[in-house]
């Protein structure tokens, strides 16, 4: 066991280091230059001489998912001041790798070109998305959905259940002579989801309605008093307290969805425009079948073939 744990911990220490490596690699030119890498930018500290760059640590924190592409963060925090020591301690491995010469070992080059390679890539999907992904594009794709989308009707109603039909009429009776229904809903309903405030349902829409509530309530006006009918329970009385068309989702609330399916939308042709030019050649070997093994299932169904068209004799 004490081996193995050696073994996991040396593997990691190597992986460790050759990231780190890479980042040194990829920004030693810059960490040199007191020129700022982008407009804004501001020198937060020094390793070395070597400067250590806001978007050196706002990069870092997009990197752990502490923030999201494009959020601010604040160099007074104490996120950020946490965040600035972890990349300084890179820097610091980093160099110490180097002067190790880890990274002329075998392994590590190809650790380094693997992590090269991944980085690239974001940055080229990063700048696609960046420019597909605009504010007109996710405005525009909005507009569509509300096009598509059928708005449904809500209903607000207030419900009564009791056992039996007979004593459900008595309390239609009640409400109908002026009986407060809110009352007799905390005293006799026997749905404890609703009773406690008043047999109050909330806005529901008529299409996830059950279908007994749905046929029960179709055409019934506000301040109309349905029923009884029956529900799961016994039955109910119902009191309709408005109607309204469904408020469509807004923008900001769509907005996630939509930048994920643009961004999806944008990689997928990307990469497959890529496909298209290159030649990819895929060397593995079909896996040898064991009789009597357990099949992985079929992602999908097969599609029937289609029927044949036939010639009368």
């Amino acid at each position: 066991m004490a081996d193995r744990n050696k073994a996991s911990l040396r593997a990691y220490g190597v992986t460790l280091l050759a990231a780190l490596c890479l980042a040194l690699a990829a920004c030693g030119e810059r960490q040199g230059s007191e020129k700022p890498p982008q407009p804004g930018d501001a020198a937060v500290a020094r390793v070395d001489g070597k400067v250590v760059w806001a978007s050196d640590v706002k990069r870092e924190a997009v990197a752990q998912g502490l923030i999201g592409q494009g959020e601010p963060l604040d160099t007074s925090s104490d996120m950020f001041r946490r965040v600035l020591d972890e990349v300084v301690d890179q820097r610091l491995l980093a160099a110490e790798a180097v002067g190790r010469k880890l990274d002329k070992d075998t392994d590590a080059q190809r650790r380094l070109a693997a992590a090269r390679e991944r980085v690239l890539s974001d940055i080229l999907v990063e700048g696609v998305v960046e420019k597909a992904v605009s504010e007109a594009a996710i405005r525009e794709l909005y507009q569509e959905q509300l096009k598509l989308a059928g708005q449904s009707e809500e209903v607000r109603a207030r419900q009564i259940v009791v056992a039996t039909q007979a004593e459900a009429a008595q309390i239609a009776k009640a409400v109908a002579g002026g009986a407060s229904f809110e009352a007799l809903a905390m005293e006799r309903s026997t749905d404890v989801a609703t009773r406690f405030n008043g047999g109050d349902m909330g806005y529901l829409t008529t299409d996830v309605m059950p279908e007994n509530y749905r046929e029960a309530l179709d055409g019934a006006v506000a301040g109309q008093i349905v029923g009884p009918f029956a529900v799961a329970g016994g039955f109910a009385v119902v009191k309709v307290e408005d109607r309204r068309e469904e408020a469509p989702m807004t923008l900001e609330a769509a907005r996630p969805q939509i930048v994920r399916f643009l961004t999806y939308d944008q990689v997928r042709d990307l990469l497959e425009k890529l496909r298209a030019k290159a030649r990819v050649e895929t060397l593995l070997t079909p896996a040898p079948e064991v009789p009597g093994a357990p099949k992985e299932p079929a992602s999908a169904p097969a599609q029937p073939k289609a029927a044949q068209p036939t010639t009368a004799p």
